[in-house]
């Protein structure tokens, strides 16, 4: 019986002093391996470590290892004892290792010989990834960066690879992921593998339900609504709820909580959520909230405020005692509002540049809750040094004039964003880059103001050939934005033509040869001397078309129209400093000769006119706006010829009648651009046009008409003397009076118009190469031949979608799919039209 409790005491005593052997993934139990020598396990001993040595290893330290076995040479041990597992131990968990063992290699009276033997871990060379697609491939290698050609095969190299592949499916929709692993030797290196990585993503999952649970005030169908990006399935939504989104989903339960917040449940709050498999298709969603109780605003004090007295900045608030409380409407009316309206706002417009305002809730009681609105007025800045930077190709003349925080004035946090407006309407920059820094100096009191832009191209081209007529058309035109007059004599400035004065030339052929040809020219200068907003423009066209025929054969059909015009425009400053008021003089001849479809065919007519345009444009961006708006009011005239002269009009010939042109013509257009939930914008717009005569013996002219429908683009087809006006889903000027004659109709067009379109805009493109949006829209448009019969609620229906692309060397190019609701009488195929394209089409409607 004795031997048999000292057998249990030596193997209780030997145990901890077993080196380890391990498989792979499974700790074996430690032993100790003497060579030539015995331990006595019942009489520990303490040895001074004469040396350690280390075998086996190729790739890793030496000295690294020997020193985390903590088996340090000139250390005093004791054998048998726990120092030897323990440095075993140690050693595994460091994972670099698929075999350890530890010799002693020889024993003295005092000192003791250690030879560690280990097996190193095969290194990774690359990743092997199947079961995703090459692009989902290619992202979730980007993830693992790092890890080919470092990492050691173990156990957190496969945890660790495992989690990123299943949280990046996760956010794709892929729920179930299941990952395994297969290695194979890497022929290329010794101790390397590939490591195959096969992953199952199973199917992406939808929601089927979302529960709550907590709430009381809030229906379930309310919080469900809360949830932007993630919606329960349900069998009226024809497309589908959307794939589950696990980062969306994350994005949706700060929304939830922010809303109900905003509802005045200020301690609204998750306590926990879970995402449960509901079946093989679809999740669960269980979020059990906390409402808390429903607060409502207290008393508002101001302190420190001493420019404006606190009844005025509780008006500029807008949030009266006993409304709900609500932090994200206070923030908006503190410091956020889209309009400026705010009261920080009303500060930094009058120069406090370093204005901030604290909301603190000094006392709840009950549902009520009491906040003091603890003000930091500071120095009133005025401006200092402006200053531009980034302009490489525009002069720095162009760019100040744009700007409208002058030295000397007070700083004006409102004319810093309508400077970078201003930037961007010039047309050479990036809007999206275009950065004002303000540099206070509290010493003096002075703020410099630095503009950072950077130039983007502005010229463009438009080189296209079409189709009309039965005959092939060719388009050349070139439009340079950033234009320098000035320089045209100089050689040096060619880069390769004279740029940088934001003077704007347009040079335009179209031709199919001696059927039809229309060349044009015009130029511009925003700012006429340099000093003063004072446009100057000044263009002229030439136009033919004919049957081809020569001038002497009596079957020759021909109309050639020649134009120059005038124009002076000046930027207003009442009623505000968003107005322009442009003048305009133009001279038009057109030359008849038995050319159908006019009033007469044969003859010469003239049209000087003299119009008058107001316009306002606030919209923030030329191209894709935003917000903001833009209305034009334009009156045309030309002299009453008929009331001056001694004419009998009733017994005058064609020549006599038609040699000039009379008319008055009024034309409205108004555009209003409004941003809806993310990153939809909404778009109105509505236009009318209306000719009138000054003589009912005269009538009205046959010239100056407007056309309805199509593309709105000059082509084949060209204006000859009237102005085209787009309307998608119907054939080019196809929209004609009811009981019109349909060829002279479509010929000259008619002297009433009116058309209204709504479309919702959603940007997939924002960048300084490209800008790119799709649009959803409804057009509702009709023509009249007098006001007797005008009815602004009688219109051509219809409805569509589309794309629209802004190239800076293109310009705007676009294609749309209209669906007609309305046929209109004797125009082939009732005027339809579905498909339309654009390109290089004015941002306006006229």
């Amino acid at each position: 019986m004795k031997r048999i409790y000292q057998l249990i005491l030596l193997l209780l005593i030997g145990l901890p002093s077993m080196a380890q052997i391990r498989p792979k993934s499974n700790p074996a139990t430690p032993s100790l391996k003497v060579n030539g020598t015995d331990l006595d396990y019942f009489n520990p001993k303490e040895y001074t470590i004469a040396d350690v040595t280390l075998t086996g290893t190729k790739y890793l330290d030496k000295d690294v290892i020997i020193t985390l076995s903590k088996l340090i040479k000139g250390d005093r041990i004791v054998l048998p004892g726990e120092a030897t597992a323990n440095a075993i131990k140690t050693l595994w968990e460091q994972g670099l290792f698929d075999d350890i063992q530890l010799d002693i290699t020889k024993l003295t009276d005092d000192s003791v010989y250690f030879d560690i033997q280990v097996v190193e871990r095969p290194r990774l060379t690359s990743f092997d990834i199947k079961g995703v697609s090459k692009s989902q491939r290619t992202d979730i290698l980007e993830k693992l960066n790092g890890k080919a050609g470092k990492s050691i095969i173990n156990d957190n190299l496969y945890n660790t690879t495992t989690s990123t592949i299943k949280k990046f499916l996760l956010e794709k929709g892929y729920f179930f992921t299941s990952v395994s692993y297969q290695s194979k030797p890497d022929p290329n290196e010794e101790n390397n593998v590939i490591l195959e990585v096969n992953v199952d993503k199973g199917r992406k999952v939808k929601v089927h339900e979302i529960k709550f649970t907590g709430n009381q005030d809030f229906s379930a169908a309310k919080l469900r609504k809360f949830l932007k990006k993630t919606h329960q399935q349900a069998f009226y939504k024809i497309f589908g709820s959307g794939k589950f989104n696990k980062e969306k989903y994350d994005e949706d339960k700060k929304t939830l909580v922010a809303k109900m917040q905003d509802k005045g449940y200020r301690d609204a709050t998750i306590l926990k959520d879970s995402i449960y498999q509901y079946n093989d298709k679809s999740v669960g969603i269980k979020i059990d909230l906390f409402e808390g109780p429903k607060y409502y605003m207290g008393n508002i004090n101001w302190v420190g405020n001493a420019k404006y007295k606190a009844d005025f900045l509780e008006r500029v608030l807008g949030i009266e005692k006993g409304e709900v409380f609500s932090e994200e409407k206070l923030e908006k009316k503190l410091r956020g509002s889209a309009s400026s309206d705010d009261v920080s706002s009303l500060y930094l417009n009058d120069g406090y540049l370093t204005f901030n305002v604290d909301p603190v809730q000094t006392r709840i009681y009950g549902d009520t809750i009491d906040v003091e609105m603890r003000i930091y007025e500071g120095p009133q800045y005025v401006n200092n040094r402006i200053t531009v930077k980034g302009n490489t190709i525009t002069n720095d003349r162009v760019v100040r004039r744009a700007i409208r925080t002058k030295p000397g004035e007070f700083f004006s946090k409102e004319l810093l964003i309508r400077t970078v407006r201003d930037i961007g309407q010039l047309g050479n920059f990036d809007e999206s880059k275009t950065n004002p820094v303000p540099k206070p100096n509290p010493a003096d009191g002075t703020v410099d103001i630095e503009y950072t832009v950077e130039e983007k191209p502005s010229d463009q081209v438009e080189l296209s050939g079409g189709f009309g007529g039965g005959n092939i058309i060719g388009t050349l035109g070139l439009t340079f934005n950033n234009f320098s007059l000035k320089n045209l004599f100089n050689g040096t400035a060619y880069k390769p033509l004279p740029k940088g004065d934001g003077q704007k030339l347009s040079l335009r052929g179209q031709t199919n040869g001696k059927y039809y040809q229309s060349y044009s020219f015009s130029f511009s200068e925003p700012w006429l001397g340099g000093k003063k907003p004072v446009s100057f423009g000044v263009s002229a066209f030439t136009s033919l078309q004919s049957n081809g025929y020569k001038d002497d054969n009596i079957n020759q059909q021909r109309i050639r129209l020649n134009g120059v015009t005038v124009s002076l425009g000046r930027m207003l400053k009442f009623p505000d400093n968003y107005f322009q008021l442009t003048h305009a003089v133009s001279f038009q001849q057109y030359i008849l000769n038995n050319y159908p479809g006019y009033k007469f065919n044969t003859g010469t007519s003239y049209n000087i006119s003299l119009s008058q345009e107001l316009s306002r444009d606030s919209r923030d961006s030329p191209i894709f706006p935003v917000g903001g708006s833009y209305f034009r009011f334009t009156i045309q005239a030309t002299p009453p010829y008929s009331l001056l002269n001694k004419t009998n009009y009733e017994t005058a010939s064609d020549k006599e009648f038609y040699k000039f042109t009379e008319y008055h013509k009024w034309k409205f257009e108004g555009q209003w651009f409004h941003k809806l939930a993310g990153k939809f914008v909404v778009k109105a717009q509505a236009q009318f046009g209306f000719l009138g005569s000054y003589n009912k013996a005269v009538g009205d002219p046959a010239f100056e008409r407007f056309k309805l429908g199509g593309d709105g683009m000059q082509g084949f087809d060209f204006l000859q003397g009237s102005e085209l006006i787009a309307m998608r889903g119907y054939a080019n000027n196809s929209v004609i009076p009811d009981g019109s004659n349909v060829q002279i109709a479509q010929q000259s067009g008619s002297p009433i118009f009116s058309k209204y379109v709504v479309e919702l805009r959603y940007p997939v493109i924002a960048s300084q190469s490209a800008t790119a949006f799709l649009v959803a829209f409804a057009e509702g448009g009709n023509t009249w031949n007098n006001f007797s019969e005008f009815n602004p609620f009688n219109v051509r229906r219809s409805a569509g979608f589309g794309a629209k692309i802004f190239l800076p060397i293109f310009g705007l190019l676009g294609i749309d799919y209209g669906i007609p609701f309305d046929k209109i009488p004797g125009v082939t195929d009732g005027g339809k039209q579905s498909f339309t394209f654009s390109i290089a089409q004015q941002l306006g409607g006229f």
